[in-house]
């Protein structure tokens, strides 16, 4: 019985060490089962949340008109109880005078839409969808409810912010400012427009005005429009929302970019033959010429030059004198700002690089040059000009002198860095520094001379001499 029990007993231990090793396992199992089953409800609720922040995201910038119209209600419920006030508010959200018409897109929190106002098509345009997401003027916070800031006080905030939109600081718009005229410091010209107001601001004006000044592309627009033929005009606002000009928009697919049909005169082309069809070439011409005019007008009529970082067709539109129209300025910077953005670490060429503006680096101290290296021409040349004149539009005419001789100006004006001076902050002093803005100012010359020489000869040979170019030239008013 000894021997038996002993084993009875033996085995009785190892089945004790055997359940215990499986309640040990279920309890580790039943852990590590807890442990996953929350990791997967985790990673699952972290899913769920990412995939409604995106559909969010999308859904905010997703154009539609229903919410288009919510928002100018919202605006109108807060011109009603006096938060807000504009030239159009009125006849927006009382007269019934301004007519929406449609949604035209939302990009990272702008809203543009498309209305009708005084027998006239506008844009409406607000860089943020809410008034209350606007910065407000602290100086209202400590103003007695009935109490108004002086015209005064309001051109000082007024020129303060107008300079910190457009990066100029008051000791960059004196540095060059003894030319007057439209050389002027443009802070000041709109304090002076402020300043002619002779009867104070209410709470709303200022609030609203505000509003408008934290947007940079208003900032631009309503304080060049009075300078340059080449900027969309600001026709009214209301609280954060103002209006411009509805023009004609660029398209990158259309081969000529603009639709021409929608000017006066390009109906020619739907005339058969030849001459229907070079007028829509003659009309190409004239718009080309305004865009050196503009190119000209940014690069000197103003105390700094205008950089544009972002040419692409849709960023310009034509009036029906085919006069070109820069309509989205939001990547639009004077020389001051421009060298700010530029300046930055990097490690080769290609870190240097702001869109369609670009510098050299500086291995030396891994630093991007402030000097902005290529030009707003040699852009227009490459993104606009090259499709333009390419031998596949031109066809049968594509071989004629002067159309080749425009065509090999345009390769060499997209090729040729240049309009600003490249000198680097490390090289020690030099004399090359003028080579890259002869060069741009040579090309412009160039093309500007077979553009008016192409014109006056309407296409009909292409090889008649340009005696006539300077009278051309004037007739043309450049």
């Amino acid at each position: 019985m000894l021997p038996g029990g002993g084993v009875s007993g033996g085995g009785g231990r190892a089945g004790g060490r055997m359940g215990l090793l499986r309640w040990l396992g279920l309890r580790l199992w039943s852990r590590r089962g807890t442990l996953v089953f929350a990791l997967l409800w985790f990673g699952s609720w972290l899913f769920l949340n990412g995939l409604v922040l995106v559909h969010r995201s999308i859904m905010s910038d997703f154009c539609t008109d229903d919410k288009s119209k919510r928002i100018l209600q919202r605006l109108c419920l807060e011109f009603g109880d006096g938060s807000v006030t504009g030239d159009m508010c009125e006849d927006l959200c009382v007269l019934g005078r301004v007519e929406y018409k449609r949604c035209l897109y939302y990009e990272n929190g702008k809203k543009v839409m498309e209305a009708r106002w005084r027998g006239k098509n506008i844009i409406l345009k607000s860089k943020l969808e809410n008034f209350s997401s606007y910065e407000p003027l602290g100086i209202l916070d400590y103003q007695d409810a009935a109490e108004e800031l002086s015209p005064l006080d309001v051109v000082f905030y007024a020129t303060l912010e107008v300079r910190n939109s457009l990066g100029l600081a008051e000791e960059d718009e004196d540095e060059e400012g003894g030319g007057g005229g439209s050389n002027s410091s443009l802070a000041k010209l709109w304090g002076k427009k402020l300043k002619n107001q002779e009867k104070s601001f209410s709470r709303a004006e200022l609030a609203s005005l505000w509003s408008l000044l934290q947007q940079e592309e208003y900032t631009f627009l309503r304080v060049l429009q009075d300078l340059s033929v080449h900027v969309a005009k600001v026709l009214g606002s209301c609280g954060h929302f103002y209006a411009v000009e509805f023009l004609s928009a660029g398209h990158a697919w259309d081969q000529n970019i603009f639709s021409l049909e929608e000017v006066p005169g390009g109906r020619g082309q739907e005339q058969g033959g030849a001459r229907g069809r070079w007028a829509a070439r003659d009309m190409v011409h004239r718009i080309a010429l305004s865009f050196l005019d503009m190119v000209w007008h940014f690069d000197n009529d103003f105390t700094h030059k205008l950089h544009l970082c972002d040419i692409k067709p849709e960023n310009f539109a034509i009036r029906t004198d085919l006069t070109v129209v820069a309509i989205d300025v939001d990547m639009a910077f004077f020389e001051p700002k421009m060298r700010d953005i530029l300046e930055q670490n990097c490690s080769s060429d290609d870190d240097c690089n702001f869109f369609d503006c670009s510098s050299r680096c500086i291995l030396g101290k891994r630093r991007c040059s402030r000097r902005r290296r290529n030009s707003n021409l040699q852009v227009i040349c490459e993104k606009i000009f090259r499709p333009w004149f390419s031998p596949t539009l031109l066809g049968a005419k594509a071989g004629l002198p002067l159309q080749v001789e425009l065509q090999r100006a345009v390769q060499e004006c997209s090729e040729t860095d240049g309009g600003v001076e490249e000198i680097e902050e490390d090289a020690a002093g030099g004399g090359g520094a003028g080579g890259g803005a002869g060069g741009g100012r040579d090309v412009h010359q160039r093309l500007l001379n077979i553009l008016t020489r192409l014109l006056h000869d309407g296409g009909a040979s292409g090889e008649r001499g340009g005696a006539q170019e300077k009278k051309d030239h004037e007739a043309l008013n450049f």
